[in-house]
């Protein structure tokens, strides 16, 4: 059964049958409580846990990002738009607010480890690492290594030491290097990117991260800045994967699904507009194509999902 209480280190045994591998459960939250963090990076927990046969959680949503990495057997990870079925050597990345449910097989239930985190710079990092919302999943060739780094973060939360926190960013950042070197194309790791194009885009993933519920758009950042559209095109594309225009869309159409579990009170042009969209019916058309259902299909699915969930 998964835990939604982290103030202490578990482990957990249950009886299953001889065949089957002893099911184990261990994690460690974060023994600082400062969330703000001196990297702009705060691990909340990390664990490992071998699961029993058909093991499921969700559907379900967290406010924090959660990261798996599978050791051995299989299993399955559900989000809104895909299904993924995974085996040793696969990671799964949950975003914050991403409606997932993730079950193991009957037959050869998955162990995995996993880590949560959060912070002003774990957008950024999970972007820098080459995941994004079309692709949850990464497939590591020496996925032991990466492995330890996980098992590394749950070691220093169970010492309790005052540097642990530290140490638990340090090691996610480690591990976020060795996804991002699998998944980002070889040229956009040279040398050849000058700390002021980092700079730079930094500050455009900042202004359009706090400026998304306003009409922003690229013109008005190469205004912002004082560089041209293409320039800063290029330089956001290289390091982030996809057009500032694309990153500015998933951005107000994931929030937008915030505010539809959140705020039921608010109509769909409420919402659209409070994501920076004016148009109702253009922010319907993307949300369907983005999500596969429309705004109003998408709120009356979660509202029945909780409704059974609390009968």
């Amino acid at each position: 059964m998964f835990r939604t209480s982290f103030h202490q280190d578990h482990e957990q045994h249950a009886s299953v049958s001889p065949e089957a591998k002893p099911e184990t459960y261990r994690v460690a939250s974060n023994p600082s409580m400062d969330e703000s963090g001196l990297t702009g990076l705060h691990v909340l927990f990390a664990g490992e846990s071998q699961t029993s046969p058909n093991h499921r959680l969700g559907p379900k949503v967290y406010s924090f990002y959660l990261m798996h990495i599978v050791l051995e057997g299989e299993g399955r990870f559900v989000t809104e738009q895909q299904q993924y079925d995974l085996k040793a050597g696969d990671t799964f990345l949950i975003r914050p607010n991403q409606l997932i449910s993730y079950e193991s097989a009957a037959s050869n239930p998955w162990r995995y480890r996993w880590l949560a985190f959060t912070g002003e710079m774990a957008d950024q990092l999970v972007q820098l690492a080459g995941l994004n919302p079309a692709s949850e999943v990464v497939a590591l060739q020496d996925y032991m290594k990466t492995a330890d780094y996980y098992y590394n973060i749950l070691e220093a939360f169970r010492e309790g030491h005052a540097t642990s926190s530290i140490q638990a960013s340090g090691w996610l950042q480690l591990i976020m290097s060795e996804y991002g070197k699998q998944q980002l194309p070889e040229a956009s790791l040279l040398p050849h990117h000058t700390g002021a194009e980092q700079k730079l885009h930094k500050q455009m993933v900042h202004y359009l991260t706090s400026q998304y519920t306003h009409p922003v758009s690229i013109e008005h950042m190469a205004e912002a800045f004082g560089y041209n559209r293409a320039y800063l095109s290029r330089v956001f594309k290289q390091q982030v994967g996809m057009p500032p225009s694309t990153f500015l869309l998933n951005l107000r159409l994931d929030h937008a699904r915030h505010l539809l579990r959140e705020r039921p009170e608010l109509t769909i042009e409420q919402v659209a507009a409070s994501v920076g969209i004016q148009d109702a019916l253009y922010f319907s058309k993307q949300f369907r194509k983005a999500y596969g259902q429309s705004p109003t299909s998408y709120r009356k699915q979660i509202l029945a999902d909780v409704q059974k969930a609390e009968l």
